[in-house]
């Protein structure tokens, strides 16, 4: 069986995670699931709430009720993404066996360095990105421990730093954790805050959770694939944001919850009590 990520990769990712951004390489290229013919097979077949496509010469900032649709199916769009001007991607592939077991696969490899750092791999997820040439995916932010591992073609990621309330404040990490949008508010003077990371195919990109980031592509079509997975910390930094909205629902000015490895337990029970009484 192949190795996807070798020694010198797994000792990057292990010495890094699960904050610090890094490049690591990996070994997975031209795999039969991930050519333009089977990825548009897989669209067909995704159930509709598990692909969006969207037309993608886009600003990096967008109303996310504003993006256009590009007039195709999931389908086409992958398979003349070349010409179409479209971003797609397709979300939850553990849905199909094939692509569960690439991506258990995958995540077996890191699993010993994950679990070290942030203790149990929860809900690994799968999500494959087709873009066309110069897309622009805007600037927002992921609830995931995330890689980002290049295929085809060429794009780079802006990405920012995580927790810091100048580049998602904390009134939007409340918002989209009691149900609101991930797109983020773009503004020109936020950029000289960002790091860019240029990805070719044979490189990953880690991106701690919640870590702003906005992304163009190359000259030519890019696929990509992350691997994603949450941790008991990621849970709680995420329920102590939706108990943090409560609080300043009533007029309170509630302390943004700490980063790894601060476990923002108390909130994090709060709110799940909460919810438990009001699903009662």
């Amino acid at each position: 069986m192949t190795v996807i990520f070798d020694t010198a990769a797994r000792r990057t990712f292990a010495d890094n995670y699960p904050e610090i951004p890094h490049i690591l390489m990996h070994n997975l290229r031209e795999h039969p699931l991930l050519t333009i013919p089977s990825l548009a097979a897989l669209g067909d077949a995704l159930p509709p709430h598990s692909v969006e496509y969207n037309k993608a010469d886009l600003p990096v900032g967008i109303d996310p009720d504003l993006v256009p649709a590009n007039g195709l199916t999931i389908g086409e769009t992958i398979r003349s993404a070349e010409t179409n001007g479209s971003w797609a991607v397709l979300k939850n592939i553990e849905q199909m066996p094939e692509y569960a077991d690439m991506l258990m696969g995958l995540l077996a490899e890191l699993k010993p360095h994950i679990e070290s750092k942030t203790g149990r791999m929860l809900k690994p997820q799968g999500f494959i990105f087709v873009s066309s040439p110069d897309a622009v995916t805007p600037y927002h932010f992921d609830p995931e421990h995330n890689i980002l591992l290049q295929l085809v073609g060429t794009k780079v990621m802006t990405q920012f730093p995580a927790g810091d309330a100048r580049y998602a404040p904390d009134q939007t990490h409340e918002a989209y954790h009691t149900g609101g949008h991930r797109n983020l508010v773009w503004r020109e003077e936020l950029a000289d805050g960002g790091t860019e990371w240029a990805l070719s195919p044979g490189q990953g990109l880690f991106v701690p959770v919640m870590a702003p980031h906005f992304v163009k592509n190359g000259p030519s079509v890019s696929i990509s694939l992350s691997i994603t997975w949450r941790s008991d910390w990621s849970f709680a930094e995420a329920d102590a944001r939706a108990f943090n909205h409560v609080l300043r629902k009533v007029g309170l000015r509630p302390k943004a919850p700490g980063r790894f490895p601060t476990q923002n337990k108390a909130k994090a029970i709060a709110w799940r009590a909460l919810r438990k009484l009001r699903s009662a």
